[in-house]
């Protein structure tokens, strides 16, 4: 066995250099979608309830905000820091 002490097993830095840009490329390619993804369901939610209770797109704005909120939430839980 080689129990030699100045032996690392680490990433060389070119490598971590390229898994850090992957993994920030994705999640900007990610991210939009999330927000969008939110606002369109608290859209079609409200659009839903106000064509069910026949009312003026009082919930479309209303769902619709919430899902902006929970997305921008969302985006925030996601990014490091």
């Amino acid at each position: 066995m080689d129990n030699n002490s100045n032996k690392t097993d680490s990433v060389p830095p070119a490598g971590q250099k390229g898994k850090g840009f992957g993994t920030q490329f994705g999640m900007a390619m990610e991210l939009p979608f999330v927000l969008f993804g939110a606002i369109a369901v608290g859209g079609l939610l409200g659009y839903f309830l106000d064509h069910w209770l026949h009312t003026k797109f009082i919930f479309l704005f209303i769902f619709g905000g919430l899902g902006f909120f929970a997305g921008l939430r969302d985006i925030l839980r996601r990014l490091p820091g």
